[in-house]
């Protein structure tokens, strides 16, 4: 039988946009981005109340839909807790529907915050393996989710089955790597991307992404002069150029001037994994023109939950 919260507790965490794929890595690889978004949950008598700020307010659902709400009450589920009303304000930095993972930071940080309420009843936590499984269940794959529980770049991986089981390594990102991120005004779904990846692809492709993969793993934590050739992919970004034809265009530029760039996540979003601590002066001239704001980044940190001072007496 689930135990009911007290009202007036209150919890908040902080989670971190990622970035997923990285070239190869198709649904495996992925990426923690220095932007955060921030999540407080109050318990109430009664009722729900869902407040937004930034990104997304007025956009997204107010009531139970709201993916963060749902992420909460899956948290309070496999917590053996129960809220009999919830106030849940998100404060909202990281852009939605770019590629930056706005959906897995809002699952990832519903999770957590279940964590800084559960803490004030010594109920048991749930621990980074159990909050990368439960985010992962609302993906369907685990490379974002991961990124944003665990932070740094991470490796995930997928055992199929009738319940998945998903599991995630970080690894870390050498020191002369610096990040950039280009994002545009326009959105993009990774639902309506997705459906214009092939069923299959020849062992030729595969060959390539493996082979390529794998280079970036090492590209990343000991040999960055490697990262050109380490973000190469045929099996989804040029079949997704079509749909994003400025995305396309800006990626190709980047590269041309020797920075290694990829589409973030599903797009439209730009990540550009540099050994130089400036993009060049025709890549950031390129970004205004093709309609990116471009910004440096630092490497994202994981989720961090905590209680905090009830916000009404």
């Amino acid at each position: 039988m689930s135990q009911v919260l007290p009202t007036g507790l209150t919890a908040g965490a902080t989670v971190a946009a990622s970035s997923a794929n990285l070239g190869p890595g198709f649904d495996s690889l992925g990426l923690a981005v220095g932007l955060y978004d921030e999540i407080i949950v109050e318990t109430t008598e009664s009722g729900l109340v869902v407040e937004v700020e930034g990104e997304g307010a007025g956009q997204v659902p107010s009531g139970p839909d709201h993916l963060v709400v749902q992420a909460i009450q899956r948290g309070l589920a496999a917590t053996g807790l129960r809220a009999e009303g919830l106030i849940v304000r998100c404060r909202n930095v990281i852009p939605h529907s770019r590629g930056l993972g706005s959906s897995a930071a809002a699952v990832v940080g519903g999770l957590a915050a279940v964590n800084g309420l559960a803490v004030q009843l010594n109920t048991t936590v749930m621990d980074e393996r159990t909050l990368v499984q439960l985010s992962s269940e609302f993906e369907g794959h685990p490379d974002n989710a991961a990124a944003a529980v665990l932070g740094g770049a991470i490796v995930s991986w997928t055992d199929a089955g009738e319940c998945p089981t998903y599991e995630a390594a970080v690894i870390g990102v050498h020191p002369d790597i610096h990040l950039f991120a280009a994002i545009p005004a326009v959105r993009s779904s990774t639902a309506e991307t997705r459906v214009l990846l092939p069923e299959q692809v020849s062992h030729q492709a595969a060959r390539f992404n493996l082979s390529r993969a794998a280079l970036l793993v090492v590209a990343l934590t000991e040999r960055p002069d490697l990262l050109m050739a380490a973000t190469e992919d045929v099996l989804h970004q040029p079949q997704r150029a079509a749909a994003m034809p400025a995305s396309a265009e800006y990626l190709s530029v980047l590269r041309r001037c020797g920075v290694a760039a990829v589409l973030s996540g599903a797009g439209p979003a730009v990540m550009a994994l540099s050994t130089q601590p400036e993009l060049p002066a025709e890549a950031l001239e390129s970004g205004a023109a093709h309609g990116f704001t471009v910004r440096k980044m630092n490497v994202g940190e994981g989720v961090r939950w905590s209680p905090k001072v009830a916000a009404r007496a």
